[in-house]
């Protein structure tokens, strides 16, 4: 069963003054639809909204043409650029806006959490707000009192329950408005990128509602966010947004990887092929990440080391440095490590060679995806050879990964434990 279908919807908005520009053509706008009941005739004058390029035309489609349905019960990731489309959709399916084309179906009741303090009155207690909310979503006042106490516990907010809301942070105003939303049992989950001003305890408590919303209560979650780690470990699938339009449909996976353009791994396909050779006279033959040639690799928390072997030849003799750059799914780098100890400081690569290093995995190490650059270069001089997103990392058993970044280089993320040659 569907719980939500978009059918070709749309929605335009015009730039600028509001209106169609001149007298004749307001009434002509009047006329069109008032009496005859026809579409507005200048929605069909338009462009596509993309947000880098200068228009030619007054009028922009926020959305243009999309259709998709959501089975109940699945939690569906909407992820795209900023500008794509996302809360605008997200915001026709909670009626703050209407659809200039097409029409959406649903079934049963949604609550939304779009923007902080959205739904809230400032001058009224938290208390009070809940209940309020309650109401728009049609609960008895009985049902919101038996769901009051886990709505203020989850929130942690117990000690300003009787405050005003315009008193709180907008931490504390997304914690209220995230434990109303998923408390008051909806049957329609909408969750735009608001969780991101949450400390990390709150996300990791609202994701894990999120999992429990869907897995135990078979009620349908839509999930906008940037976080690609959170976008993967919650949601089953995904719609990749791009200037408005449906770019992508499909697996939560795969929808990040599209978004991404991260090299999806097959049999066929090797972390050598994704190597660009700059200097030469200098080949790669193999790239080994603990014994696997293929793009992805997965390590697990008991593993403990990585091993990276690369082979290769060199028609003349270079001094170069071998490093790596660990990435999260969204390009944050995490950590860069030569292979190189403090007192070698550089290869001298001559003839046939393999170089092999053994890299720590501490504890500490979050789940998900990392993205691994490799190179050869003389740091401040030159690049040699270039293996940019040559390989991923689907790291399995670890923490939780919010994001983190460890700018630091020689520690934080990975730690070397061994060198050899």
């Amino acid at each position: 069963m569907n719980a939500i279908e978009f059918d070709n919807v749309g929605k335009q908005y015009r730039l600028g003054l509001v209106g169609t520009g001149t007298l004749s053509h307001d009434l002509n706008r009047w006329f069109q639809t008032s009496i005859l009941g026809h579409e507005d005739p200048y929605l069909k004058i338009g462009e596509v909204n993309d947000r880098s390029t200068k228009g030619h035309s007054d009028y922009v489609w926020a959305l243009k043409d999309i259709s998709f349905k959501v089975e109940q019960g699945d939690v569906v990731g909407i992820i795209g650029k900023n500008g794509a489309g996302k809360s605008t959709l997200l915001k026709l399916l909670s009626h703050i806006t209407a659809p200039s084309t097409g029409h959406i179906t649903y079934r049963g009741r949604i609550a939304s959490l779009l923007e902080v303090g959205t739904g809230f009155h400032p001058e009224m207690t938290a208390r009070e707000n809940i209940y309020m909310n309650g109401s728009i979503m049609g609960m008895t006042r009985h049902e919101i009192t038996r769901k009051l106490d886990e709505i203020v516990d989850f929130a942690g907010i117990e000690r300003y329950l009787d405050t005003p809301v315009k008193r709180f942070s907008s931490g504390m105003t997304v914690r209220l408005g995230f434990a109303v939303a998923a408390f008051l049992e909806p049957e329609i989950l909408v969750v735009d990128e608001v969780l991101a001003v949450g400390d990390a305890e709150f996300q990791k408590k609202a994701i894990g509602k999120m999992g429990e919303i869907s897995s135990n209560g078979g009620r349908t979650v839509l999930f906008v966010s940037h976080n690609m780690t959170a976008v993967r470990n919650l949601c089953h699938n995904g719609i990749v947004l791009k200037n408005g339009q449906v770019d992508f449909v499909g697996t939560a996976d795969d929808c990040v990887d599209n978004y991404l353009n991260v090299n999806v791994a097959s049999e066929h396909l090797k972390i050598v092929d994704n190597i660009e050779w700059i200097k030469k006279g200098l080949h790669i033959h193999s790239i080994e990440i603990n014994d696997s040639e293929n793009t992805i690799s997965t390590i697990k928390s008991g593993q403990g080391v990585l091993r990276v072997a690369i082979k290769g030849e060199s028609e003349y003799e270079i001094k170069t440095e071998i490093s790596m750059v660990f990435r999260n799914e969204s390009d944050v780098p995490l950590a860069s490590y030569p292979f190189c100890d403090e007192k070698q400081k550089l290869y001298t690569l001559n003839g046939e060679f393999e170089v092999i290093a053994e890299i720590k995995l501490p504890q500490t190490l979050y789940s998900g995806r990392m993205r691994v650059d490799i190179f050869f270069h003389q740091p401040n001089v030159e690049f040699y050879v270039k293996g940019t997103n040559c390989c991923n990392l689907d790291c399995e058993g670890f923490l939780y990964n919010f994001g983190q970044t460890i700018p630091q280089k020689r520690s934080g993320l990975l730690q070397f434990e061994t060198y050899k040659r």
